[in-house]
C-alpha cells in the first residue's frame, strides 16, 4: 500500500496523510515492523524553538531572526498530544521523552507532564515519562515538572569550560546556568539524571576528561555522542567524527573501565562503569556502530508528523486525521500500518556507502532537522 506525498503547506519537510485501513484493528500492545523491531518509544516533540544555536542543532547562519518558524496554531495542542500518546501507549509504548527545540520554551509544559503521567500500558504500569532540555531555564522550573509526574531528565552539556560552551551554544550562555539546572533536578528529585554531551573532534573533544572528572562520583550518567549527519544545516563533515571506541580509549587512560550490559533491548548507548567504582558512562556510536537493528522508536513532530527514523525525509500527518474528525480506534489503526510498513535503517546504509536514497549526498529529499523533531 502506497502514500501519496504532498508538501507541507506550513512547513518545509514533505509528508502524506496515513490511509485509515479498511478493517480497523484495536492496538494489542505488540506492534511490528518489517525488521520484527517493536514500537517502544516515542520522542515527542512539544516546540520547534531554541534559545541556543549549536552549531551542530540550530546554526545561527541558518536559524537567525528571519527563521520562519511554526506558528502556534500549527502546534498540537496538550489536548491533541495526549490523544495521540494514549493511541500509542496502547500500540506497546512504554516509554515517552519529551523534547524540542528545547521543550521548556513551551508555557504550561508541566500541565502536559501532568496529563501524561496519567497515562497507563496495557499492562497498568505508567509510562516512563523523560524529558531532555538544555537546562537553560531547569534552574525555575524543575520542581513543577517532578510535582506534575516527570520521572527523569537528560540534560545536554557539551563543554565545561565557559569559553568553549559559550562558543558552541552560540548565545553566550554561561555553563554555570546549566550546572544551577542540574542541581535543581537533583533536589527535586528528578533521576537517575543523565548528561549528554555530543562531541565534535576539534571543537570540543578537549573536554571529554575534564567532564568526566567532574562526574565521577555523583548520581549522574555522563553520555559522550558521536557527531552526527542530522538534517542538511550543520555542515557534517565525517573528519570531525570522534568514534566512540577513541573517547573510550581516553577516558579509560585516565579512569579504568569496564563493559556492562544493556539495560533493555532498543537501548541507543553502550555503557561502562569505573572499575573503582565511581559511577557509569555511556557512548552513543550514531555513526560509526548503526544500531538501526534494534531501534523501537517513533517521533512525532511538534505540528503532529510522525516520523520513523531521526534520518528521515518524510513523515506521516496525524494532525490531518486528528483535526479531520477520525476516530481512536480509525487513527491506531493507521498508526498500525504506518509501524508496520516501516522499514527504515539509514545509519546501517551509510555504513555500507549506500546513503544516496535518504538525501544525504545533498542530491534527495532533504532529511529533516533535528531541532524539528528532537534527538
Amino acid at each position: 500500500m502506497v502514500e501519496k506525498v504532498i508538501p507541507l503547506a506550513d512547513h518545509r519537510y514533505a509528508s502524506a496523510v496515513p490511509i485509515i485501513p479498511a478493517d480497523l484493528t484495536a492496538p494489542i500492545g505488540s506492534l511490528r515492523d518489517q525488521l520484527a523491531r517493536p514500537l517502544r518509544d516515542l520522542r515527542i516533540s512539544v516546540t520547534d524553538r531554541c534559545n541556543f544555536r549549536c552549531s551542530y542543532c540550530m546554526p545561527k547562519a541558518v536559524f537567525d531572526p528571519r527563521y520562519d518558524f511554526l506558528p502556534h496554531s500549527s502546534l498540537l495542542s496538550f489536548e491533541e498530544i495526549t490523544r495521540l500518546a494514549r493511541l500509542f501507549v496502547a500500540h506497546g509504548v512504554h516509554k515517552i521523552r519529551l523534547t524540542g527545540g528545547e521543550p521548556l520554551l513551551r508555557k504550561g509544559l508541566d500541565q502536559l507532564v501532568h496529563r501524561l503521567s496519567e497515562l497507563r500500558t496495557p499492562e497498568g504500569q505508567a509510562v516512563d515519562l523523560t524529558l531532555t532540555t538544555n537546562a537553560s531555564l531547569l534552574a525555575k522550573k524543575a520542581q513543577a515538572l517532578r510535582d506534575a509526574g516527570l520521572q527523569r531528565i537528560t540534560i545536554s552539556l557539551d563543554a565545561l569550560d565557559d569559553a568553549v560552551f559559550r562558543r558552541m551554544n552560540d548565545m553566550d550562555f554561561p555553563v554555570a546556568e546549566v550546572l544551577k539546572g542540574i542541581e535543581a533536578a537533583e533536589r527535586a528529585g528528578l533521576g537517575p539524571i543523565k548528561v549528554n554531551m555530543v562531541v565534535k573532534r576539534g571543537t570540543n573533544d578537549h573536554e571529554i576528561l575534564p567532564m568526566a572528572a567532574h562526574f565521577r562520583r555523583t548520581k549522574v550518567v555522563l553520555r559522550f555522542i558521536e557527531y552526527m549527519d542530522v538534517g542538511a544545516t550543520n555542515g557534517w563533515r565525517m573528519d570531525e567524527v570522534l568514534p566512540s571506541a577513541e573517547m573510550i580509549a581516553r577516558i579509560n587512560a585516565a579512569y579504568p573501565l569496564e563493559a556492562l550490559q544493556a539495560n533493555d533491548s532498543g537501548e541507543t548507548a553502550q555503557r561502562w562503569r569505573y572499575r573503582d567504582g565511581a559511577g557509569e558512562i555511556g557512548v552513543i556510536s550514531s555513526v560509526t556502530q548503526a544500531f538501526c537493528r534494534d531501534c523501537n522508536r517513533a517521533r512525532l513532530s511538534t505540528e503532529g508528523k510522525l516520523f520513523l527514523c531521526l534520518f528521515a525525509t518524510h513523515g506521516h500527518d496525524l494532525r490531518a486525521l486528528l483535526r479531520g474528525g477520525a476516530g481512536d480506534l480509525e487513527i491506531a489503526s493507521a498508526i498500525g500500518l504506518v509501524w508496520q510498513q516501516r522499514g527504515d535503517r539509514y545509519s546501517e546504509l551509510r555504513a555500507a556507502g549506500n546513503d544516496t536514497a535518504t538525501g544525504a549526498d545533498g542530491s534527495g529529499p532533504r532529511r529533516v532537522e533535528m531541532h524539528y523533531i528532537g534527538g
